[in-house]
């Protein structure tokens, strides 16, 4: 209680910033004091891990088979058996990215709190994990949705109505699923019962990023008036944050181009070429805008990552229901009152950031991953004076923080 009465005394604004596809050794590989290898396990011996630019242009399998291949039954050695778009060296996905590329990560994750004990709660795709970064469940879903039509490119209840998705059964094997449209209480409802505001930061239908647009697949919200907290093109969220208009609980989810999702060769768009990746950036602009604001004392920003992306990561999740824990995921948490120059090496998962949430507007809990959870207790200290904000340097001009249309193939496992 004296946690909990702490964070509600705090914080008034919890910032959600959701990248992709990147495990915690890719994107960390040597920071000071974080738990990473140089080398990985295969069933032929020792990979030696090797740098792999941010915008390479190939993506590796990241659904739920993945992850059964990679994992090999808590060996942790199949990291050269994993399929990639285009096909790659098989040692390919034992890689890291070098730390020049992602300064503004790092320089994040130095000043402030780094987790490197945190899970991905579910074994598969972004679709299911952005469903349990809203809600710490995902209706036991195991895969995107599939792709019988192309000209159309959602995920939701917007997607084609051929679309289906496949589920986990108890036997932990995948079956076919219903379509990708459900009902289940989210976070966004119980803020609404309490009164609490809220808002979900997406790039519009039309976008490449609406796929990771969680709320779409929530039929309660994608048809009803609370669908306009729903904010199209995400970058409003610079403008928001900047004249200190944020609600009580934020998503931010980013654009293809912002978003640190490898895009195999070939996959351009109609406005752009995904060639290049400036999530860092994008991130620092986010974190940047709100540490600069009036609202910066009483808020905390978590950056995560929602999925592994196939990537190598050298500890084993533990095993808590049939969903998961996955693999190893980034977390990094920004605040006046987070830890500095702390590495939490605390078992945390999705449902932390949910619970993080109710504790803070005083929220019952959705009885899903929230429950069994932490608090984050471990990252903050509420008994030190409030940190001035110091502007995180950015690699370039953010000028490119424009929403980009994007058809991509549907080859693709986004």
């Amino acid at each position: 209680m004296e946690y909990a009465h702490a964070v509600q005394t705090h914080i008034r604004h919890v910032v959600i910033i959701i990248q992709e596809n990147r495990s915690f050794d890719n994107l960390f590989h040597d920071f000071p004091g974080a738990d990473t290898v140089d080398y990985g396990r295969s069933r032929a011996g020792l990979v030696r891990l090797h740098p792999v630019d941010l915008d390479y242009a190939a993506d590796v399998d990241h659904q739920h088979r993945a992850f059964s291949t990679e994992y090999d039954d808590g060996r942790m050695d199949g990291w050269d058996r994993a399929a990639t778009l285009p096909r790659q060296d098989p040692d390919f996905p034992y890689a890291y990215v070098p730390h020049a590329e992602i300064e503004p990560y790092w320089d994040m994750a130095e000043q402030y709190t780094l987790a490197d004990r945190m899970f991905q709660s579910n074994t598969g795709p972004s679709f299911p994990a952005h469903l349990y970064l809203v809600a710490g469940q995902g209706a036991r879903v195991a895969s995107n949705p599939n792709r019988l039509e192309t000209t159309r490119f959602a995920w939701g209840c917007d997607s084609p109505l051929t679309a289906r998705v496949d589920l986990i059964a108890a036997d932990g094997a995948e079956v076919p699923g219903p379509y990708p449209c459900f009902d289940f209480p989210t976070l966004a409802d119980t803020a609404v019962n309490a009164g609490v505001t809220w808002s979900y930061y997406a790039p519009g239908l039309d976008h490449l990023g609406n796929i990771w647009s969680a709320f779409d697949a929530i039929r309660h919200i994608r048809y009803s008036p609370y669908w306009e907290n729903v904010i199209s093109p995400e970058t409003r969220v610079l403008e928001d944050a900047a004249r200190a208009d944020l609600p009580n609980i934020t998503w931010v989810v980013p654009s293809a181009q912002n978003s640190d999702h490898p895009f195999p060769a070939g996959k351009s768009t109609r406005d752009i070429s995904v060639t290049g990746q400036y999530g860092p950036d994008w991130v620092a602009s986010v974190v940047n805008a709100i540490g600069r604001s009036p609202t910066w004392n009483s808020s905390v920003i978590f950056v995560v990552w929602d999925d592994w992306g196939g990537w190598y990561d050298h500890v084993k999740p533990p095993q808590l229901d049939r969903m998961g824990l996955g693999f190893r995921v980034p977390l990094i948490v920004i605040s006046p009152w987070a830890k500095r120059h702390y590495i939490s090496h605390v078992q945390h998962e999705f449902g932390s950031l949910l619970r993080f949430s109710e504790l803070a507007f005083d929220l019952p809990s959705l009885d899903t991953t929230d429950r069994r959870s932490d608090g984050l207790r471990d990252c903050f200290d509420f008994s030190q004076h409030p940190r001035a904000f110091s502007p995180i340097p950015t690699l370039r001009r953010p000028s490119f923080f424009e929403s980009t249309r994007t058809d991509l193939s549907p080859d693709s496992d986004y």
